[in-house]
């Protein structure tokens, strides 16, 4: 017994070794420079602050007054540190509030360009037609949005009314849908260049009827839920057969809307 107490080996206490002398600690310390660095070279350098707005395809809209809103977006706070980094702006954010503020503006696009621009391309709506109401008038777009009011009617612009509507407009409102706007400017090219007739005012009463208020002061009805194309072809048969320009001076409307086609002073022709 006392031989194997002799010979048992004395306990050592390991040193541990300091945390400066890890790599691994090192390792870690670089590691978060290195993204540090990183982080205040994209949101807080001034390399990529936002220092132009390039705004282009705008003529009615002035480029103040877009640059105006775009710079109320594009400062942003990091806990308690302002910054304009290209890199926080919210392009879609900017793009929705563009197309909100400015209803004569159809489209826009917003882009980033590295390292200091922002690059605005919008597309302004194009007037196809007049809508008018009460005692205002307002220019309509292919897709049936009023996004401007006018004071001034070219008396070749298409001319369309729609009693049904509420009685105060607001620009960037849609006030007719597309494919009957798409049926009014068939009816009236084909009405102009191939029946020869000219029309000066389109209404549409209900959503299913369309009259048209021709330059020889007689209407014509249409369906606007049937087949638009087979009722000119009646128009332009009954004209012809029927009611051609020296027998039109008491004509008060033909109507189309039907089989049976109806004109008035006359009974129907089938």
């Amino acid at each position: 017994m006392k031989t194997a107490q002799r010979f048992r080996k004395p306990y050592r206490v390991k040193k541990q070794k300091s945390i400066f002398g890890n790599r691994f600690f090192w390792l870690g310390i670089l590691i978060l420079v290195f993204l540090s660095s990183i982080f205040y070279l994209l949101f807080f350098s001034e390399i990529f602050q936002v220092e132009k707005i390039i705004i282009t395809g705008n003529k009615k809209v002035s480029t103040e007054d877009i640059e105006f809103l775009i710079e109320k977006k594009l400062e942003k706070k990091i806990l308690f540190f302002k910054t304009k980094s290209l890199f926080l702006v919210n392009l879609n954010e900017i793009r929705d509030d563009i197309l909100n503020n400015f209803p004569q503006l159809a489209e826009a696009e917003v882009k980033r360009g590295v390292p200091d621009a922002l690059y605005v391309l919008v597309i302004e709506r194009l007037g196809l037609a007049i809508l008018c109401q009460n005692e205002q008038c307002f220019l309509l777009d292919s897709e049936g949005v009023i996004f401007e009011e006018i004071s001034e009617i070219t008396p070749k612009m298409l001319k369309i009314k729609k009693p049904t509507l509420k009685e105060s407009l607001e620009l960037g409102e849609k006030v007719i849908e597309k494919d009957y706007l798409e049926k009014i400017l068939e009816v009236q090219k084909k009405i102009n260049e191939e029946i020869k007739i000219e029309a000066k005012e389109f209404i549409i009463p209900t959503e299913e009827r369309l009259d048209v208020k021709t330059t020889e002061d007689w209407e014509i009805y249409f369906n606007l839920k049937g087949d638009i194309n087979w009722q000119l072809t009646k128009l332009s048969l009954v004209l012809k057969e029927r009611v051609p320009p020296e027998k039109r001076g008491n004509l008060e409307y033909i109507d189309l809307r039907f089989e049976r086609i109806y004109i008035f002073p006359e009974t129907y022709w089938q």
